[in-house]
C-alpha cells in the first residue's frame, strides 16, 4: 500500500500565482485522491479567499513585502513579519508533515520553502514568468525542481534544475465547448461581423479602459464589435462616463464570469501580458494584442509580451502609446484574415498543454524519493 502523500503548496499574492497553485493541487488529487494539501498564503492577500473557495485548507503567514527604498525605517517592521513567518511556518510544516513543498512565487513562499529547506524537505518551484520572481530566485538554490515556462531560464535557474512544463491554466476554458457563432450571439452580438474582447484582468486596467473612452467615435464606426471587461473597481465612473452615448457595438461589463465563452467569440484579444493569460491564449491559439503593465516587478510583462512578439506569435502597445495606438490596431489587426491566421498559428505552436498534471507527476515523484 502506497504512503499517504501530504503535500504543502505556497505562495500567492496575486491570481497569475494563485491560479497555477490550484490548478497543480487538483491534478495531484487527481492522481492520488488520498493526497492530504495544505496552502501556505499571505494574511490579508487574495489567496485566503480564493483558495478555501477551491475547497481546499489554507494557513496564514503574516508576512508582507518590503518598502522601496530598503532603507524605509518600516521595513524593520517587515522584516520582524519575516522572521515571525518563519517561524510558524517551521511549526507548521512540523505539524503537518509534509514530503514535498511546491511553491509558486508571492511572500508567502520565501518563508515557507525557506522553512521546508532548512528542515530538509524537498522543494519544488513553479515560475510562470520569463522573468524570474525574487522568491523563486532565491530559493533555487536548494531546489529540487523547477519547473518553468519559457525557455532561455537558465540564466536565472541552475540548467539542472530546470523543466520546461508550461504554466498550468483554468480546466475549464480548455473543456468549454461551443463554437463562436453561439458564443457571439451570447453577447447579443451578429457572428457575421468581426468581435474583439479586451479584458485588464479581474480588476481591470486604467490604461486599456482610457483607450476605449478616448477611441468612442472610431468604435462606433468601426463595423466591428467589441467586449468590454472594464473591472468593477472602474465600472461606476465608466458607466457615468458613457452617459450620452449611444454604441451599439460596444457591450461593456464589469466582470466577465464565463471567459471561456468570451474567448471563443472573439477574433482578437486585447490583454495584458501576466503569464497566465499568456498560456490560456497560447493554448487556445487565440490572435492577441498585449499592453504589459509598467507597474509590475522588473517590467515582467514587457519580457513575457516580447517572448511572443518576438516569434510573430503576437502583437504589442507600449502603455503609455495605447490611448493613441491601441484601438486603430486593433480594428486593423481585426479586419486582416491573413495577419489573423498567422498570429493564430504562430501562438499556438507556443503551447505546452498538460502543464499541471506533468508538473504534479514530479511533486508526486519528488515526495515518493523521499522516503
Amino acid at each position: 500500500m502506497e504512503k499517504e502523500l501530504r503535500v504543502i503548496i505556497s505562495g500567492g499574492g496575486t491570481g497569475g500565482h494563485i491560479f497555477p497553485a490550484v490548478s497543480i493541487a487538483n491534478a495531484v488529487k487527481a492522481l492520488r485522491p488520498d493526497a492530504k494539501i495544505l496552502f501556505v498564503g499571505a494574511e490579508g492577500r487574495m489567496e485566503m479567499q480564493r483558495v478555501p473557495a477551491a475547497g481546499y485548507e489554507i494557513k496564514g503567514l503574516p508576512i508582507r513585502g518590503f518598502f522601496r527604498p530598503l532603507w524605509k525605517p518600516a521595513n524593520i517592521g517587515v522584516a520582524m513579519d519575516y522572521l515571525k513567518s518563519k517561524w510558524l511556518a517551521k511549526k507548521l510544516l512540523r505539524e503537518f508533515r509534509p514530503q514535498v513543498a511546491v511553491g509558486v512565487g508571492g511572500y508567502a513562499s520565501s518563508a515557507a520553502l525557506g522553512a521546508a529547506n532548512s528542515l530538509g524537505i524537498p522543494t519544488l518551484l513553479q515560475e510562470q514568468n520569463s522573468y524570474a520572481g525574487l522568491a523563486n530566485k532565491t530559493l533555487a538554490k536548494h531546489a529540487s525542481k523547477i519547473c518553468v515556462a519559457y525557455e532561455g531560464m537558465e540564466r536565472f535557474f541552475p540548467a539542472d534544475k530546470i523543466m520546461l512544463t508550461g504554466n498550468p491554466v483554468r480546466q475549464q476554458l480548455l473543456e468549454s465547448k461551443g463554437g463562436r457563432e453561439d458564443a457571439v450571439r451570447s453577447f447579443g452580438f451578429d457572428p457575421q461581423r468581426k468581435t474583439i474582447l479586451i479584458v485588464g484582468g479581474s480588476l481591470g486596467a486604467r490604461t486599456l479602459n482610457e483607450s476605449v473612452l478616448g477611441q468612442l467615435p472610431l468604435i462606433k464606426d468601426s463595423g466591428v464589435q467589441f467586449i468590454w471587461q472594464t473591472g468593477k473597481y472602474y465600472s461606476a465612473e465608466i458607466s457615468e462616463r458613457l452617459k450620452g452615448h449611444d454604441i451599439p457595438n460596444l457591450k461593456v461589463t464589469d466582470f466577465i464570469t464565463d471567459m471561456a465563452t468570451a474567448y471563443r467569440a472573439a477574433d482578437l484579444v486585447v490583454s495584458r501580458a501576466g503569464a497566465g493569460s499568456i498560456s490560456e491564449f497560447c493554448l487556445l491559439g487565440k490572435p492577441v494584442i498585449l499592453v504589459p503593465s509598467p507597474n509590475v516587478a522588473e517590467d515582467h510583462q514587457t519580457k513575457n509580451a516580447m517572448a511572443l512578439v518576438n516569434r510573430q506569435a503576437a502583437l504589442y502597445t507600449k502603455d503609455a502609446e495605447a490611448p493613441k495606438t491601441l484601438l486603430p490596431l486593433a480594428v486593423e489587426t481585426v479586419n486582416d484574415d491573413a495577419k489573423l491566421k498567422s498570429l493564430s498559428e504562430n501562438i499556438g505552436k507556443m503551447a505546452l498543454p498538460d502543464s499541471a498534471e506533468i508538473i504534479a507527476k514530479e511533486v508526486i515523484a519528488l515526495a515518493q524519493a523521499a522516503h
